[in-house]
């Protein structure tokens, strides 16, 4: 990827060779809004002039942004400070011809609650957002009235998780919004990298209460008159929704045909009484399929199907996407299904395990039906991952179904392999554990579900053999990179994490915090913090997570984790670089930039600088 842009650069084109992309760069304290609106209006044109040089064929990274933005102030001699603001508003411009070329009925208006009147405001709130009772006393009503009588989707939820939801499940094409930078930059990784046309004006704070917003851009923005755009920017959002469709009730009765029962899958989980009258046999087909067909983002089966594009042309991110994909051959299909089958019966069993009472906001199977049956539903859908491969179709050769199904089987295998050893650990005694042996674990429980994903839509598209050291290397470092991330989250309480800060410490989870933190105290500390990993410690949990977090930022674990994982995504990023097929290329790069999301971590209140992590 190219790492050189300027104002009078253009993006790289697809015949430019790669290059090592540049290092991570934080920016997310970066978000002053310039202070007049002259100045706004000023740097507001110059991004529309960078954007209108830009190729606007492929989405840009974060990183190319970057590199525009701060070049741009640079050259107006302005603060770094408004690097976050200059990055959204070249975004916006980058994609202003995309969205016109959506009708406003497929488009979604997003807008924030603090733009409300905090005093006296009469809406009410449900799953989606707030209901706006449109009562005149803030600008809400007016943006939303007018969008509206386009014929946007409007929803009011500032950073709502819903969002990608609707994208990708086919209801609008493209999203306008209002919210703050803090919002707006997560949105860039989220969003924009999947090729989603977008554009937002910033909040002119980020006070969270009664805030303002340059009005007449947010009118002009909603009333972005449609008109076919001339270049079609490359977009994974077709394949997000051909990997979610493959879980629809009838994708599943085509590619996998119940056998016992056809009772229709309904919104809510299946029960107990869902199943009364019902035989055995028919129960554990029906509650088996219920739960693969419910919960979960898709990405595995999403990175199949994007593998094996990326190995047949790309069609399926350019302007003929819905017809390339419905191109693709049976046995690719249900190959990207099975991935997602082996998943779900690993979380079956994993909570089992783990005794977690809650799985896509929904009663854990276990905890609705007992142990011993959520053992054999996960045993079932095992069954019904090498079922799908094993069907005979003639779309594919025989030979790369097989290999396929060697590649899933040695996933499999390593996964419980990695899983087997942080359960012995975990029940064992001795809470000692290395930042090396974590390392292993992770590579062992995380990497392997990248690995067999990619390396499934490539061999069924061809030869993988040239590439499959590459596909290893790059699954290890990213599998790695993404349960450091994880377990992070677990310190802040992310929505796709268990909501529990330091339940990994409680649960007797071995994580590279853990051991970081082992190795980079003094003796007398890091026996104070295996004594805390027990129950009978005489302290309650509260006050036990309170004295970990502060022996873990006394050894400075947060940092050197996220040290690790910009190690291990540089490692990634140089097989990216090296990979001839420019498709495939893009779609490591698209997985890094997406897939790797840093959390906002507390800041510790020492620094140790005396760790020594295993790094090589």
């Amino acid at each position: 990827m190219s790492s050189g842009l300027s104002t009078s650069d253009t993006a790289p084109t697809s015949e430019s060779s790669p290059e090592v992309r540049s290092a991570r760069r934080k920016t997310s304290h970066l978000k002053e809004v310039p202070e007049t609106l002259e100045l706004r209006e000023s740097l507001r044109a110059r991004c529309a002039d960078i954007a209108a040089r830009l190729d606007r064929a492929t989405p840009m990274t974060k990183d190319e942004m970057e590199q525009v933005a701060r070049r741009a102030l640079e050259e107006a001699d302005l603060p770094e400070a408004y690097l976050g603001w200059m990055m959204v508003m070249i975004s916006s411009e980058f994609w202003k011809e995309s969205l016109a070329a959506v009708p406003p009925e497929r488009r979604l208006f997003l807008l924030p609650h603090c733009l409300k009147h905090a005093e006296g405001c009469p809406a009410e709130y449900d799953q989606f957002g707030m209901n706006c009772k449109e009562c005149g006393a803030c600008s809400i009503a007016d943006f939303r009235g007018l969008a509206e009588d386009m014929g946007y989707r409007v929803l009011v939820a500032e950073g709502s998780p819903v969002v990608m939801k609707i994208i990708v499940g086919g209801y609008v094409d493209a999203v306008v919004g209002v919210a703050c930078l803090n919002v707006l930059e997560k949105a860039i990784d989220k969003v924009l990298l999947a090729g989603i046309p977008c554009m937002a004006v910033p909040l002119l704070s980020s006070d969270c209460r009664n805030t303002k917003v340059d009005e007449p851009w947010v009118n002009e923005m909603i009333r972005t008159p449609y008109k076919p755009a001339q270049t079609v920017t490359r977009s994974y959002v077709h394949l997000m929704r051909a990997a979610s469709d493959l879980f629809k009730p009838e994708s599943m009765d085509t590619l996998a045909p119940r056998i016992r029962t056809k009772l229709a899958l309904g919104e809510n989980a299946v029960g107990v009484s869902d199943i009364e009258g019902m035989d055995a046999i028919s129960a554990t087909e029906h509650i088996a399929y219920d739960f693969l067909s419910r919960g979960g983002k898709h990405s595995r089966p999403f990175i199949t199907l994007a593998a094996f594009d990326a190995m047949t042309g790309g069609r399926a991110t350019g302007p003929d996407a819905d017809v390339a994909i419905s191109e693709f051959p049976i046995s690719v299909r249900r190959a990207a299904m099975s991935i997602e089958t082996f998943h779900k019966a690993s979380l079956v069993h994993d909570d089992i395990e783990d005794d977690d009472a809650y799985r896509y906001g929904q009663p854990a199977v276990h905890r609705r039906f007992g142990i011993p049956t959520a053992i054999n539903v996960g045993d079932y859908l095992i069954g019904l991952g090498y079922r799908l491969l094993s069907r005979n179709e003639d779309d594919v050769p025989s030979e790369a179904r097989v290999d396929v199904l060697d590649a899933l089987a040695a996933a499999h295998m390593r996964l419980a392999e990695g899983q087997g050893s942080e359960l012995l650990w975990r029940d064992g005694k001795d809470r000692r554990l290395t930042p090396l042996d974590a390392l292993k674990v992770y590579a062992l429980k995380t990497s392997p579900a990248f690995e067999a994903a990619l390396l499934s839509g490539v061999r069924m598209a061809g030869d993988s053999a040239p590439y499959r050291d590459a596909i290893r290397t790059f699954s290890r470092n990213m599998g790695v990179a993404f349960q450091i991330l994880n377990d992070l989250g677990d310190w802040i309480g992310d929505d796709s994490n268990k909501m529990s800060a330091g339940g990994d410490v409680f649960g007797g989870r071995p994580t590279l915090l853990w051991a970081l933190a082992l190795q980079g105290l003094p003796e007398k500390d890091s026996e104070r913090l295996l004594e805390l990993a027990e129950s009978d410690c005489g302290l309650s949990d509260a006050e036990r997570l309170t004295q970990v977090r502060k022996l873990y930022e006394q050894a400075g674990v947060f940092e050197t984790a996220l040290k690790l994982v910009d190690k291990h995504q540089a490692r990634a990023e140089k097989v990216a670089d090296e990979i001839d097929v420019e498709e495939l290329r893009r779609l490591l790069y698209f997985l890094v930039d997406t897939v790797l999301e840093r959390p906002e971590l507390p800041t510790p209140a020492v620094v140790s600088l005396g760790i020594t992590a295993p790094l090589g």
